[in-house]
């Protein structure tokens, strides 16, 4: 799993702390689930069903790696009485470079990079890819029973920090749906960073019935979840997140919409309280060398979900 849920619990990024999409967004989806038909069908046990999704995932990121996409990301700084004080954007092309994950800023507010500042970037870029592989190529070197850290959060672990619940098959953007509950337990014993902030979380997991993949996910933290006594990280009680993934080219699903509302603080480097959107569109397939493959219908910025370039 749990790579996307992870994903969204990775709270050294206010990009991705997720929320329920506040009106005040412009573009943000709309809930479109309703209650699937009566069926016969019965529903899927929860822990296959959770498990059929965490080995999709892991199917498919060698697929999400040949693509390459825009996104727009959208911050509102609110005051105490929830009026929008500032409104700031940013727009990057994403990308994969020898499997290390590449995001290129272009504009910032509508307003292109100056020269200096994609030289500079550029720079960066180089630095974090020779980082990256360097760090690969010792891991590789290492004996197979040394344990390597990593932020992936098993099925398995989710049972241990939690427990799902109430399966129902829903109809969501026209296609069966099962939405299954998550309430983490804040008594359970964690391993990591990541896993305290899954014990104090609770939403709600909706996944594609016929390709066994995330949809659409949603939830809110019950409890302030602290780093470092809140020194490194401190995320308010409350604050809510949403995500949504789209089908593409009919072979992989990928991110549609991230966006969140509540109050961060990340050590000196950010300290915010509004609302926070991320919208992907324009994926591409490509090769190594970039080039755009034939017959990948790109997905643009006001194209819904259920369009014809996601199916």
């Amino acid at each position: 799993m749990l790579s996307g849920l992870a994903m969204l619990l990775c709270a050294a990024c206010p990009g991705y702390i997720q929320a329920q999409t506040p009106a005040s967004i412009p573009n943000a989806p709309a809930d479109t689930a309703e209650s699937s038909p009566a069926s016969d069908r019965p529903l899927p046990d929860i822990n296959s069903l959770m498990e059929q999704v965490e080995a999709q995932q892991k199917r498919s990121l060698r697929t999400v790696k040949q693509y390459i996409f825009r996104s727009v990301h959208t911050e509102q700084d609110l005051d105490s009485h929830g009026a929008v004080k500032k409104t700031s954007t940013e727009e990057r092309e994403n990308f994969w470079v020898n499997g290390v994950f590449i995001s290129k800023l272009l504009s910032r507010d509508g307003k292109p990079l100056s020269a200096d500042e994609l030289k500079k970037q550029s720079e960066r870029i180089d630095k974090r890819i020779a980082e990256v592989q360097a760090r690969e190529a010792k891991a590789a070197a290492e004996p197979p029973q040394k344990k390597r850290e990593t932020n992936e959060v098993t099925f398995a672990r989710f049972l241990e920090l939690g427990a799902f619940s109430n399966p129902r098959r829903v109809t969501l953007n026209g296609r069966d749906t099962i939405a299954v509950d998550y309430s983490g337990d804040p008594q359970a014993k964690t391993r990591s960073l990541l896993e305290g902030a899954i014990h104090d979380l609770a939403g709600t997991v909706w996944v594609d019935e016929q390709d066994h993949a995330l949809v659409r996910v949603e939830g809110h933290f019950f409890n302030d979840f602290k780093i470092g006594g809140g020194l490194l990280a401190d995320i308010h009680k409350d604050s809510t997140f949403s995500a949504e993934w789209t089908k593409v080219n009919d072979e992989v699903w990928l991110p549609l919409s991230f966006a969140g509302h509540g109050s961060a603080r990340i050590a000196l480097l950010i300290n915010h309280s509004g609302a926070i959107e991320t919208r992907d569109s324009n994926y591409r397939k490509f090769r190594a060398t970039s080039t755009i493959l034939p017959g990948a219908t790109p997905i643009q910025p006001d194209t819904p979900a259920t369009g014809p370039a996601n199916h």
